[in-house]
C-alpha cells in the first residue's frame, strides 16, 4: 500500500490535513518496516484546502495520515480513492505501522461538509 503522511519536519505526523504542504510517502505492508519513497512539497495552490481539481501529487496514494483533519477533507479524499486517518505524536512511520495493524483507524465524513469557500467536491 502507498500512504502519504504529512509532516512539518519530515518525521513527526503534524498538520491539519488540509493545510499540509509538506508529506512524507510511503509503501508499506503489514509486518514489514514502511519504507520512505518520497518527499512531497506542495505549493500553496496545490494543498487540498486551496486545490481546485485535476491531477494531484497525492494522487496514487491510498492512505493519508495527517494530524487532524475535517470531513471535508475526508470527502475530498474518498472521492479520489484515498482513506484518510487521524493521528498526533508519534512519527510517520509509527502511524503507517499502526495503521497497518488496525491500531488506528480511518475516519468517517462524520456529516455534510460545512467548508468556508468554494470548493470543487
Amino acid at each position: 500500500m502507498k500512504f502519504a503522511v504529512a509532516s512539518d519536519d519530515f518525521q513527526s505526523v503534524s498538520g491539519h490535513a488540509g493545510h499540509a504542504a509538506r508529506f512524507l510517502v510511503f509503501e508499506a505492508e503489514t509486518g514489514k518496516e514502511p519504507v520512505e519513497i518520497a518527499r512531497i512539497d506542495l505549493t500553496e495552490d496545490q494543498t487540498i484546502h486551496n486545490f481546485q481539481g485535476g491531477a494531484h501529487p497525492l494522487d496514487g496514494v491510498e492512505v493519508l495520515i495527517a494530524g487532524s483533519a475535517g470531513s471535508c477533507f475526508v470527502e475530498r479524499m474518498r472521492e479520489r480513492g484515498i482513506v484518510t486517518v487521524a493521528v498526533k505524536g508519534i512519527t510517520a512511520a509509527m502511524a503507517v505501522s499502526a495503521y497497518l495493524a488496525g491500531v488506528i483507524r480511518p475516519l468517517t465524513d462524520g456529516g455534510a461538509c460545512e467548508c468556508s469557500g468554494d470548493h470543487h467536491h
